[in-house]
């Protein structure tokens, strides 16, 4: 069972999140087979102050 890991800033709604995991998981199996089913994926909602690129964190830009 494949495992897909999302991870982003909070902010986004239920109803986004949903749409989210339907579209990960529907090019999933288009592109490598399986069913629905067996696809789990995970949202990590990760605040900007814990977040950096560049040796600048999200929050300071």
């Amino acid at each position: 069972m494949p495992m897909i890991s999302v991870s982003m800033f909070p902010g986004r709604t239920a109803e986004q999140k949903q749409a989210l995991v339907r579209e990960v998981t529907d090019a999933f199996v288009r592109t490598c087979g399986g069913n629905a089913e067996g696809v789990w994926v995970t949202i990590n909602e990760i605040p900007a102050e814990h977040w950096a690129a560049g040796g600048t964190l999200f929050s300071e830009r």
